[in-house]
């Protein structure tokens, strides 16, 4: 999951940040209103996660560009102002849900998995193909009943592939969906973790190499 945290107070954006990317999430910051219309305009998130009062570009107008570039982008606004005016204003700028400041994280987490949900096509609760089940919402992933410990990154990539059902998905679409801006698109990144998560998948091996087209299962 991709996600864009539009926060102008540095350190409470890097703790959030944080947060999120131990839940498995792609996580990159935008500071300000102009720095994150830069981002939505060269990645496609899957939510967006603004604050309303920002700097250089108000969180209104950020929220306007998302909604009207006509992506499945979700918006999720937090605001200082907890009056039931000031939310019903933002939900009308087009924001899919609102949160007021002081929040609990875990309460942030489970309203951003609820919008990434809404924002792909319908998956099944549990993905599964033969032995290997994994089920997102409770973070879990097995194989012949084996719970399997897996690290974020590599219960993303497991994630992405059951996903998509068959199909390959090259080194950069999994780089682009379970990695944030931080990583290095010239590394092995990707294969490093693929090495790692078949050796934790065991015999009779899933993953396999599509020449020229990537990784399936």
């Amino acid at each position: 999951m991709r996600v864009l945290l539009v926060e102008d107070h540095a350190e409470l954006a890097e703790t959030v940040a944080a947060g999120l990317r131990r839940e498995g999430m792609a996580v990159d910051v935008a500071l300000d209103g102009l720095e994150a219309l830069d981002r939505v305009a060269v990645t496609t998130y899957d939510v967006v996660v603004l604050d309303r009062d920002l700097p250089r570009v108000h969180g209104d107008e950020v929220c306007r560009t998302v909604i009207g570039n006509g992506s499945a982008t979700r918006v999720l606004m937090l605001t200082a102002a907890a009056s039931i005016e000031e939310r019903v204003e933002g939900l009308g700028v087009g924001a899919d849900d609102y949160l007021p400041k002081p929040f609990a994280l875990a309460e942030l987490i489970a309203r951003i998995r609820a919008l990434a949900r809404r924002a792909q096509q319908p998956l099944p609760t549990v993905l599964a193909c033969g032995d290997l089940r994994l089920d997102p919402g409770r973070r879990v992933a097995t194989r012949a009943g084996r719970r399997l410990e897996l690290s974020p990154k590599e219960f993303g990539v497991l994630e992405q592939l059951l996903a998509a059902g068959g199909a390959p998905l090259t080194a950069e679409q999994l780089l682009e969906r379970v990695w944030d801006e931080a990583a290095d698109p010239f590394t092995s990144t990707v294969k490093v973790t693929v090495s790692r998560l078949r050796r934790k998948l065991g015999d009779p091996p899933v993953i396999e190499t599509v020449p020229d087209a990537g990784y399936r299962i």
